[in-house]
């Protein structure tokens, strides 16, 4: 992938971040990253989508040195570079503050796994990431709240790509993908399963997760060995 490419991509998926639903002001960012290279894009921080052109997208390494760019990456780069680091398997990351999902994540609430839309993207419940103490707020915010995702991936024996979403507690949701935009997707499909998910407890609180048997159908069918999903 060239740079240029790399940009390219990086800046379409944040530019398709307003038009999705997902977000509200500048409240939200993807990033992607060329393995090959090690180089890796983000959007820079506060400036509005619709404006936003290829050459702003601020390039990075995985040392997070500054690469090429004239604006400051965004204020969750930190969050991003630990994420790419320690998960070598996943080429983009969303973050944004969707209004139902941020819900599960103020309230503190993983998000359930009721049926099969969400089976299909999700591996199970969406875990709730824990909150960060007040020394890791204090000592670098952002770079723990990606140490604070992978523990608690780790913790649980996640892969990335099978669980692609965590919500952090507080604060709101992010995405993992194999491309920015895979990741933006990941985004979407995390929003509207939330919004699902809380219309099935207001109809029935007492609702019990997707039995087993048709979760494994759901996902695998489309994320297995021998998924059949989609075309060839």
């Amino acid at each position: 992938m060239t740079l240029s490419d790399l940009k390219n991509q990086v800046c379409e998926a944040n530019r398709a971040l307003e038009p999705s639903g997902l977000v509200r002001l500048t409240w939200g960012n993807v990033s992607g990253i060329d393995r090959a290279s090690g180089l890796w894009g983000i959007k820079p921080s506060g400036v509005d989508y619709a404006s936003l052109t290829p050459e702003d997208i601020v390039i990075l390494d995985l040392e997070g040195n500054l690469v090429e760019g004239k604006l400051r990456p965004s204020s969750d780069t930190k969050t991003h570079l630990h994420l790419y680091r320690e998960f070598p398997q996943i080429g983009g990351i969303t973050h944004t503050h969707s209004l139902h999902a941020t819900m599960f994540s103020q309230a503190g609430r993983e998000l359930p796994c009721y049926g099969t839309t969400h089976a299909d993207h999700f591996y199970g419940s969406v875990p709730i990431v824990r909150a960060l103490t007040p020394e890791e707020v204090e000592t670098d915010y952002e770079h723990y709240t990606g140490v604070a995702i992978v523990q608690r991936l780790r913790e649980l024996g996640l892969h990335p790509l099978e669980m692609p979403a965590v919500l952090q507690r507080h604060h709101a949701p992010f995405t993992f993908g194999k491309t920015a935009m895979d990741s933006l997707q990941n985004s979407i499909a995390l929003e509207m399963c939330a919004q699902m998910a809380l219309g099935t407890l207001t109809l029935n609180p007492d609702q019990a997760p997707i039995p087993t048997h048709i979760l494994d159908k759901h996902h695998l069918r489309k994320h297995g060995p021998g998924a059949y999903y989609g075309q060839k």
